[in-house]
């Protein structure tokens, strides 16, 4: 029941991301299960392994949080400054690049 939750949660972040990150999301995939391949894991011991391979290392996670909470910031200032459709779209991406 467990691998079929987190087969959801991958696919769908696959289909939320997008086709660049699903390609990097898919070759992690790759070499999570050859090192759970290698370390003969089995049951529950592997889904734990998978898991932690798959949600990344803590860096990259500080990462994400920096990049979500930054683009929060990015879309309150746009509210802020009313800007809507393509203007508001380009103010966020620029913002959030910077």
């Amino acid at each position: 029941m467990k691998t079929i939750a987190i087969t959801i949660a991958v696919l769908s972040t696959l289909l939320i991301a997008g086709p660049a990150a699903a390609e990097v999301q898919q070759n992690k995939m790759k070499t999570c299960n050859a090192e759970a391949k290698t370390k003969a894991l089995k049951g529950e011991e592997r889904r734990t392994f998978m898991s932690q391979c798959l949600s990344g290392s803590a860096e990259e996670k500080q990462q994400r949080i920096a990049l979500r909470e930054k683009k929060k910031a990015c879309t309150a200032e746009a509210r802020e400054k009313s800007l809507k459709g393509e203007d508001r779209k380009k103010f966020v991406s620029e913002c959030t690049a910077a």
